[in-house]
């Protein structure tokens, strides 16, 4: 054998993420919030349960975690009116930083290339003491 792992064996759930995160930097909860500030679109892709107990950030867009690439597709018939083009910086939010990161791969793949995820997702926003509002928004605007 060439030691080399066979490109069609089952990888786990460990492994895809380490590899996934390889394709692009990550972001903290302050470098989110300067990045916002300075005009990305962060995206709150946590379920409704999550948003009604914790809250939410304001300015981010609602989208559930089964309607992002459709919502944030340039180019798709279904996309939200923040989705402007593939060189828009999108910020994807989670409870605590693993879907996100699947779903930053994802809108890679749409060719969104400076889409990110940030580390530790929602809860690392808030323990860092950023604005968070009561409440849930509904998934769409």
């Amino acid at each position: 054998m060439s030691g080399q792992a066979d490109p069609g064996a089952p990888v786990g759930i460990d492994e895809l993420l380490e590899r996934v995160r390889a394709g692009y930097r990550r972001v903290d909860a302050q470098e989110a919030y300067a990045a916002s500030s300075a005009g990305a679109l962060l995206v709150d892709i946590r379920y409704q349960a999550l948003r009604e107990r914790d809250g939410l950030i304001p300015g981010a867009l609602v989208v559930e975690r089964n309607e992002l690439e459709w919502r944030l597709d340039p180019t798709g018939s279904h996309r939200a009116p923040e989705a402007t083009g593939h060189d828009l910086q999108v910020v994807v939010i989670c409870n605590e930083g693993y879907a996100s990161s699947l779903a930053a791969a994802s809108l890679h793949a749409l060719g969104l290339h400076r889409a990110t995820d940030l580390t530790g997702g929602f809860q690392a926003w808030k323990s860092a003491g950023l604005p968070v509002v009561p409440g849930a928004a509904p998934p769409h605007r």
